[in-house]
């Protein structure tokens, strides 16, 4: 799928999501005020929790966007800084690939040269994660004295705590 299409088919999906919160807070508007007549102790109570639950939802809905703008707004950011940074090492490895097709489609064909390629750099990229994550685990664990010891340190602040109040 080429970038145009994902960005279409993303805003499309959003447009969607956005326009059945939009219904669903318009339903429940419309059933609290189809409901407002009716009299009782349980049905006002259960229009008090209604209204609170959808003032919630539109508050949880306005936080999710900004969090979601944020957070798209970062990677952006991130992905930029690092290409300007290393911009030669990413038209280096890109030449290193080209070179990698160009010389292998000369015996076979261009696809076959390109598909080969990205199975390299596939495995070469998996055998760089498990070095990696065998090189975390050889890590050792914190010493049990500083275990120990910061157990007692936060027993002793509860205690301070619960000391200051009585």
């Amino acid at each position: 799928m080429n970038r145009k299409h994902q960005r279409a088919e993303m805003a499309l999906h959003r447009e969607r999501v956005n326009d059945s919160l939009h219904e669903l807070l318009a339903g429940t508007e419309d059933l609290l005020r189809s409901t407002a007549s009716y009299t009782g102790s349980e049905i006002e109570a259960a229009r008090a929790r209604l209204k609170q639950q959808l003032a919630d939802a539109r508050e949880s809905a306005g936080d999710w966007e900004g969090v979601a703008r944020e957070r798209a707004r970062r990677a952006r950011a991130y992905a930029d800084e690092y290409v300007h940074e290393h911009a030669w090492k990413s038209v280096g490895v890109a030449t290193l690939v080209a070179a990698a097709v160009a010389a292998l489609s000369l015996v076979l064909p261009v696809w076959a040269a390109a598909v080969i390629t990205a199975v390299v750099l596939f495995a070469a990229a998996g055998i760089a994660a498990l070095v990696s994550k065998k090189q975390v685990e050889q890590v050792p664990p914190p010493a049990a004295k500083s275990v120990d010891s910061v157990k007692t340190d936060i027993a002793e602040l509860k205690g301070a705590r619960h000391g200051s109040r009585a």
